[in-house]
């Protein structure tokens, strides 16, 4: 599997998918695993099926980003990485750790490399969860275990989201 380049007009703008819901699915001998129709239905871009994956940063699960996302995480980045800079190397260096490029076949499945499969400790059962522009892919038995208390939510959505509102819903 290679890497895939995408070239659009500069006036060309990308219709982000927002992926809603979480799907338990199962994976295949293989590795493999039937990509959700309600997902796939959620995509509108311009690389429809192709996909990068990699682990998450704080979590054990895996992240899998539409080529688009990818590509505005990879500008959030280098505007703030300086190649010069030894912690940020390092920081690079073990960000794109196993990361890699998927693309649903024909039978709409993904081919979920085994490494990462193993680093997330994901078996037979796992859970795609939606998170805005991302899907997260969680072993079936950690998914479960991530609730946070109700009240405990409730704090941190007013920490994070209580001091006021845009002007736009003023």
């Amino acid at each position: 599997m290679g890497i895939f380049f995408l070239f659009l007009p500069s006036n060309f703008f990308f219709v982000m998918a927002t992926f809603i819901g979480d799907y338990t699915c199962r994976i295949d001998a293989k590795g493999r695993l039937i990509f959700p129709s309600a997902f796939k239905k959620q995509m509108r871009s311009a690389s429809f099926g192709h996909f990068v994956v990699k682990r998450d940063i704080f979590e054990q699960c895996l992240v899998l980003y539409t080529a688009e996302d990818w590509e505005e995480q990879m500008n959030k980045i280098r505007s703030r990485i300086n190649p010069y800079n030894r912690e940020h190397n390092m920081f690079m260096r073990n960000f794109f750790k196993g990361t890699a490029e998927l693309v649903l076949d024909g039978s709409n499945r993904l081919l979920i490399p085994k490494r990462l499969i193993e680093s997330a400790g994901i078996g037979r059962e796992v859970v795609l969860a939606g998170q805005d522009g991302r899907i997260e892919i969680w072993a079936g038995e950690n998914y479960d275990k991530i609730d946070i208390p109700v009240d405990d939510f409730a704090d941190l959505a007013e920490k994070l989201m209580g001091d006021k509102l845009p002007e736009r819903e003023l």
